[in-house]
């Protein structure tokens, strides 16, 4: 599986991925961004398997954004499947999700979730709350994951 700067959205809300790939492109995020609408898309982007099997841009992503509330395999069953996968495990993926469930909360955390963010109903919220996560990954992660990747060409968000 080979590096890339692909972010990898799973939302089965086509409107929720509409705006979330408008913002990260208003606020210059440059990385290709592939949507997913299932938990089982997912994984088979990630596997490289089903209608991926022979994508030339199947490729390890450098973000997961996963929703939780997903027809099939939910989000939180999908999170778990990635941490346990040692090709993908590494990758960070952020909860991006209506639901304030404690349980779903602690949970995503339990399986490694690198941030859990609720989406707002709000749409300037909601736009707020994406140009937060981009800052976020500049600032915060960019040190750790370059330096966790010394010599290799994984790219951060924008």
């Amino acid at each position: 599986m080979r590096n890339s700067n692909v972010i990898l959205l799973v939302e089965d809300n086509p409107d929720h991925a509409e705006l979330i790939i408008d913002a990260l492109k208003d606020y210059h995020v440059q990385n290709e961004i592939v949507w997913t609408e299932s938990g089982e898309e997912a994984l088979d982007f990630l596997c490289a398997r089903g209608k991926y099997a022979t994508d030339l841009r199947t490729q390890k992503p450098i973000l997961v954004l996963l929703d939780i509330k997903l027809p099939g395999i939910d989000g939180i069953e999908v999170l778990r499947s990635i941490k346990e996968m040692p090709d993908v495990a590494n990758i960070p993926v952020v909860m991006l999700t209506t639901s304030r469930e404690e349980s779903e909360i602690l949970k995503s955390y339990q399986y490694h979730a690198s941030s859990y963010i609720v989406k707002p109903i709000n749409f300037n919220e909601f736009m707020e709350a994406l140009k937060n996560l981009n800052m976020y990954w500049h600032i915060v992660t960019l040190p750790t994951r370059t330096a966790d990747k010394a010599g290799d060409d994984n790219g951060q968000p924008g």
